[in-house]
């Protein structure tokens, strides 16, 4: 593997299988903490390629701790990072999806780039988040939600954690990550911090069979379809890309006030989504419909965007959500 590093060095991009030999020796705690720096620095330098995430997520799913899940399952799970310590909206749009019938293997983890990450909230929402693949799997059948906190599920990351922790800062993958559920999620809505990794993660989770998913990233610079500007999404539908974008003012929403988006500690981001599982609207309830509807279409539930939008809309207002939390907490 010395060849492989040099050629990284040299700014040479991996082939797919190249990427799968590299992560599975990564997984497998075959390298020194300084050559695994190495390695992440070199593919930072270059700009790591769809091949090389498909690689990682392959690698990365494969010996992840597995569960069982349908294909209509989903996942909403973003990279973080994109600055805005906004409230949880894609784990709030998850719990919504799932009071609509909508199968959800939610993959996520502690703060990292922001206060409060998807597990902080839900354990402050009573949530379990320490369940095991059975569990999980029992979970979803029964309420069409569970949450797999990625610590307990991808155990072979052991290795790689000190060398990320020396370095500080973002490596290839904080990307592939979100991408590699341990359920193998074959839908999913993924926001991404920065638009040039749109296509890639779209390609990506097309290599790993993914059969469909939206890419979000909003002009505004959120991870998530935002209400406040139009949102560059990339689909990937049954192994076809396309892009469009989704304009909030088409869709009839108008709000202003990005204050009411802006998330603080668990405690408080909880009690939030906990006001809109009770039907209160807001910036934050048509962000989470926004997010939502995305979920209904890569579910196959919806067809239409605005009509998806609509019925989230009118399904959280309902106060129907706040029905089906309390059955994820007193489960």
């Amino acid at each position: 593997m010395s060849n492989l590093l040099e050629n990284l060095k040299k700014g040479q991009n991996l082939t797919l299988d190249e990427s799968k030999s590299l992560f599975n020796e990564l997984m497998e705690g075959k390298y020194e903490e300084d050559y695994i720096i190495q390695i992440l620095e070199a593919l930072i330098k270059k700009g790591e390629t769809k091949d090389e995430l498909a690689g990682g997520i392959f690698v990365l799913r494969d010996k992840a701790n597995k569960v069982n899940a349908d294909e209509n399952t989903i996942d909403t799970c973003g990279t973080g990072g994109d600055g805005q310590n906004s409230l949880n909206i894609s784990t709030a749009a998850a719990i919504v999806c799932a009071s609509m019938g909508v199968k959800v293997a939610k993959h996520g983890n502690k703060a990292v780039s922001s206060n409060c990450g998807s597990a902080d909230v839900l354990e402050a929402l009573k949530i379990n988040i320490n369940l095991n693949p059975q569990e999980v799997e029992n979970n979803i059948k029964k309420l069409n939600f569970a949450f797999m906190f990625a610590p307990n599920y991808h155990s072979a990351m052991k290795y790689v954690g000190p060398a990320r922790k020396k370095m500080g800062k973002r490596t290839i993958f904080n990307l592939i990550g979100p991408l590699s559920s341990p359920a193998q999620v074959r839908r999913q809505v993924v926001g991404v911090f920065e638009k040039k990794w749109m296509k890639p993660f779209a390609e990506a989770l097309k290599e790993n069979n993914v059969t469909h998913a939206f890419i979000v990233h909003s002009d505004d610079g959120m991870d998530e379809i935002s209400p406040f500007a139009k949102t560059n999404v990339v689909e990937l539908k049954n192994g076809i890309i396309n892009e469009f974008k989704i304009d909030p003012e088409m869709l009839g929403i108008k709000v202003s006030n990005r204050e009411n988006l802006k998330g603080k500690n668990a405690k408080y981001n909880s009690e939030k989504i906990i006001e809109i599982c009770k039907g209160k609207l807001n910036e934050f309830s048509q962000s989470v419909a926004l997010n939502v509807a995305a979920g209904l279409i890569v579910a196959d539930k919806e067809n239409d965007f605005k009509e998806a939008f609509s019925n989230a809309s009118k399904h959280l207002q309902s106060g129907k959500v706040y029905e089906h939390l309390i059955k994820l907490q007193n489960n």
